[in-house]
C-alpha cells in the first residue's frame, strides 16, 4: 500500500469519524431538548396545581373570615391565614426550586456526555 493510499484511506476514515460524531452531537441537542421542554412543563404542572391549592385554601380563608364576629377575630384569622400563607410559599419554593435544578441536569446530561466524547476525540491523534 503506498503512502498515498495510507494518506487517502486516513482522510476518509476521519471524515465518517467527523460526520458520525456530528450526528451524535444532533442527537444530543435534540435530546437535550425534549428533555427541557418535559422539564419545563413537569414545572409548569407543580407551580400551577401550587396555586390551584393556594387559591382554593385562600377561598376558605375568605369565607371563614366573613363569618367573624368581631373585629378582633377578623384580625386574628386574617393574621393566622397570612402565616398559613406564607408558611405553604415557603415550603413550596425551595422544592419547585429543586426540581428546576433536577430538571435542568437531566437535560444538560446529553450535551455532557458529547462535550466528554469531544474531548476523548481531541486527545486522539488524527486517523488513529
Amino acid at each position: 500500500m503506498t503512502q498515498s493510499t495510507k494518506t487517502t484511506d486516513a482522510l476518509a476514515r476521519a471524515a465518517r469519524e467527523a460526520a458520525e460524531f456530528g450526528r451524535e452531537n444532533v442527537k444530543a441537542v435534540t435530546q437535550s431538548a425534549q428533555l427541557w421542554f418535559q422539564g419545563a412543563q413537569d414545572l409548569g404542572r407543580q407551580a400551577l396545581a401550587f396555586t390551584e391549592q393556594f387559591n382554593a385554601q385562600a377561598i376558605i380563608d375568605a369565607k371563614a373570615l366573613t363569618g367573624a364576629k368581631s373585629l378582633k377575630e377578623a384580625a386574628e384569622l386574617q393574621t393566622r391565614f397570612v402565616r398559613s400563607a406564607f408558611e405553604r410559599a415557603a415550603s413550596e419554593g425551595p422544592r419547585l426550586q429543586q426540581a428546576a435544578f433536577q430538571a435542568t441536569e437531566r437535560a444538560l446530561a446529553p450535551l455532557a456526555g458529547r462535550a466528554k466524547a469531544a474531548v476523548a476525540q481531541a486527545a486522539r491523534p488524527i486517523g488513529a
